[in-house]
């Protein structure tokens, strides 16, 4: 028979979530076992992430030839070589991936095993015959791209965030289906990199941010010729000579648009097949493992994290989740997640960047005791001078000015955002980021200015004239 591995730990999955807890539980001195059936460091290194921002990246440097002019810089429209842009991605890659390699793993002292792994039982795994128990188990297997019921598409070739980075020649049409933010990221550096795209949303592009913020973003896609329809059905999907044609339906009228290359990215599903969840007595649904907020699943040697738990899929939240597990699964703290201040950032151009709660949840769940304030990089002398003056902050707050919840549009709002999200997470109120000193000229004297708009309306009020009016008449 074959030999029982017995560990402390086993972890299934080798992404961002299942890699930071197994280093973690390693260096711990925890016996570990990590299994991953495909690339280490998963969706994120080798198909999220990574080659998206990588890709971006390149965008970017486009952008900034052709835009150059504004600047009295020779602008013009440049010569893009997508073989070169694809060996940059994946040089990019290549350059990350020894950090997540099965060899500085084995470093760490974790015994890793690369195959598929199953439940057999509540406290066993098998994967290439081989059978493992562990003390507590966590799954961290991640989510992959959702292809949804279109007629027509599984007769044509399309791509999904796992192909499109591996494209070697510039699409001559982009289609998208999707406005979320892969799609939005997606689409628009693609547009970027000279091919023309057109997106194709059922409900509202980008529609998990606040309006105000995304109408921004919306602008600027707009002005390079994104090409948006928004509210649409999408019937059918079949091929035109070499390329690909949907057909939608918008308003009561079915319109064919045809392109050459489809991007299907209209959300993400838990991976989950294959690995016989109801032999652990494991419970789970569409939207992923059912958790509770320490992270145990229905079986309590189980945790499971990141995406597959359902949830934000987020690869910082895999890691956050990380760290409860660790607490909960070595130290036996009972270590319990909290979602009031996790952050997102969509990286088109401008950014946008959220944390807490938008202007209309608070209102929902406060009511009139909320209000919003904001403030514009147009008013911003950094902003100005480097010509990237599109966009806001917008702060929301409770009583007494306790901050709610914050969205940025603009340059670098990833970074920006980022007192924002200490502040909520230590229950600040809107003074504390109105009073700090701001080095000028910085990008981040929006954060002030717009915290210090908060108190605007008393400070210069007619009462508040009065005051200062009567105080100076004493000695």
């Amino acid at each position: 028979m074959t030999e029982i591995i017995k560990t402390d730990i086993c972890v299934i999955g080798g992404g961002s979530g299942g890699l930071s807890v197994a280093a973690g539980a390693a260096q711990m001195g925890a016996r570990t076992v990590l299994i991953e059936k495909g690339k280490m460091g998963g969706d994120c290194l080798n198909y999220g992430c990574v080659p998206s921002k990588a890709l971006i990246a390149a965008a970017h440097a486009a952008e900034q030839v052709r835009s150059s002019g504004k600047f009295g810089v020779n602008g013009h429209e440049p010569t893009v070589d997508f073989a070169r842009v694809h060996a940059h991605v994946h040089g990019v890659i290549g350059a990350i991936a020894p950090h997540d390699s099965v060899e500085r793993f084995e470093g760490l002292g974790v015994q890793v095993i690369q195959g598929a792994a199953r439940f057999t039982g509540p406290r066993e795994v098998e994967v290439n015959g081989q059978r493992i128990r562990a003390r507590r188990f966590v799954i961290a297997t991640g989510s992959s791209a959702a292809v949804p019921p279109i007629e027509g598409l599984d007769g044509v070739p399309y791509l999904t965030n796992e192909t499109v980075f591996d494209l070697t020649e510039r699409p001559e049409h982009l289609l998208v289906i999707g406005g979320g933010p892969i799609g939005a990221e997606l689409a628009q550096a693609h547009r970027r990199l000279g091919a023309e795209v057109t997106m194709l949303e059922m409900f509202r592009i980008l529609g998990k941010d606040d309006p105000d913020v995304t109408e921004v973003v919306r602008r600027r896609m707009a002005a390079e010729r994104i090409a948006m329809l928004e509210g649409i059905a999408i019937k059918s999907v079949g091929r035109r000579g070499n390329g690909v044609e949907v057909t939608i339906e918008r308003d009561g009228e079915e319109i064919e648009i045809a392109g050459s290359h489809l991007l299907v990215a209209a959300g993400r599903k838990p991976n989950v097949a294959g690995l016989d969840l109801e032999a652990a007595g494991i419970e789970y649904s569409p939207k992923g493992i059912a958790v509770d907020d320490r992270l145990r699943t229905t079986n309590k040697r189980v945790f499971a994290i990141g995406d597959v738990a359902g949830g934000y899929q987020f690869t910082h939240m895999a890691g956050y989740h990380a760290g409860i597990v660790i607490r909960n699964a070595l130290f036996a703290l009972p270590a319990k997640v909290n979602y009031s201040a996790v952050p997102w950032v969509t990286y088109t151009d401008p950014e946008i960047a959220h944390v807490g709660l938008t202007e209309a949840a608070a209102r929902e769940q406060f009511g009139d005791a909320v209000k919003a304030v904001s403030w514009s990089f147009e008013e911003n002398d950094r902003a100005q001078a480097e010509r990237q003056t599109d966009g806001l902050v917008k702060v929301v707050t409770g009583k007494r000015g306790k901050i709610l919840g914050a969205s940025i549009v603009g340059p670098h709002a990833g970074e920006l955002l980022q007192p924002w999200i200490l502040a909520i997470q230590q229950g600040l109120k809107i003074g504390a980021m109105a009073s700090l000193i701001a080095p000028y000229p910085t990008l981040g004297e929006v954060n002030k200015r717009a915290a210090g708009s908060y108190f605007t309306p008393s400070l210069f009020s007619p009462r508040t004239r009065k005051v200062v009016g009567l105080l100076q008449h004493l000695p």
